[in-house]
């Protein structure tokens, strides 16, 4: 059944992954509503230009760019392979956000390739996070500026973890998060871009632990997250990542990229912790990460 191609195009608009076509020129020629709602760039934002032009600017967990020479859409179009990988785009607000993608050559009828197509599907725990979101404004436990858990949900959550150790066993670990120079950023750039720091920072925390983690503004640009079941390995690798993700957001004021580092401190937590006594050395260790230079993850 042949179908008209304007319905191809109403199916696929009308999908929650985000697909977009490339020309072998890597300029984007598609882009569906799915890729909207993920992203935040609309159609008129990016059809026409490359993917590599400062739009997506993909990474991998480490941080390493690949809209260069690590692009998979590129080497889709020199071999004809398929890949596909996790990696982290950058939303239009700035924050980092895990997404799955799938590429494929698109076939001409002379059997060459003339593109590529690029599905990608947010992994993010976001649909968790908007229910979250939702309950917690409810019983007044959100932070309305970054809408994530605020300081009161954060020690109630912080309680709620020791009670379970103390029934169940279960370990978890602690990262006190502080923002790098963001006093200077507010004084020369005015407190609505601190604000959009400030949010840029709590999504891409929020966007890439697991549902069942907490991530919380403690006050000021200070933030706790809370990871269960972790190992030191793991909260090592989670804390780095983290870093990593938030060093690489960025979003554009006055044609000026935005970009900011935090400091962390991490610690898993021990027999004789008490909720203070634990908060006490993340603390002290985010301010070791402070003195030897910002930028960086103190685990003990």
């Amino acid at each position: 059944m042949d179908l008209d191609p304007t319905i191809y195009k109403h199916i696929l608009d009308n999908l929650s992954e985000g697909i977009y076509f490339l020309n072998t020129s890597r300029q984007i020629t598609y882009w569906n509503e799915g890729a909207r709602k993920i992203s935040g760039y609309s159609c008129g934002e990016v059809i026409g230009k490359c993917c590599s032009n400062n739009i997506l600017v993909h990474i991998d967990q480490s941080g390493n760019p690949l809209c260069e020479n690590n692009c998979p859409a590129a080497q889709t179009l020199s071999d004809g392979q398929r890949r596909e990988a996790e990696i982290y785009l950058r939303h239009k607000m700035g924050y980092r956000l895990p997404v799955r993608t799938c590429i494929d050559p698109i076939i001409g009828s002379t059997g060459s390739i003339i593109g590529v197509v690029e599905l990608f599907t947010d992994i993010s725990s976001s649909m968790a996070l908007r229910n979250q979101v939702h309950e917690l404004e409810q019983m007044a436990l959100i932070d309305t500026l970054t809408e994530i858990g605020n300081r009161r949900y954060a020690q109630m959550n912080l309680h709620a973890r020791f009670n379970e150790r103390k029934r169940y066993g279960w370990d978890f670990a602690l990262l006190c998060i502080d923002i790098d120079s963001f006093k200077p950023i507010n004084d020369r750039h005015g407190h609505a871009v601190g604000d959009h720091v400030l949010r840029m920072v709590a999504k891409t925390l929020a966007s890439n632990v697991r549902s069942f983690d907490c991530v919380c503004r403690w006050g000021g640009d200070e933030f706790v997250v809370m990871l269960v079941h972790v190992d030191p390995v793991g909260l090592r690798s989670t804390a780095d990542k983290l870093r990593t993700l938030v060093n690489t957001s960025s979003f554009a004021e006055h044609n000026e990229q935005i970009r900011v580092t935090i400091s962390v401190g991490a610690t898993i937590v021990r027999d004789s912790d008490t909720p203070d006594t634990l908060l006490q050395r993340a603390d002290a260790l985010m301010y070791r990460s402070k003195k030897d230079g910002r930028d960086r993850v103190t685990v003990d």
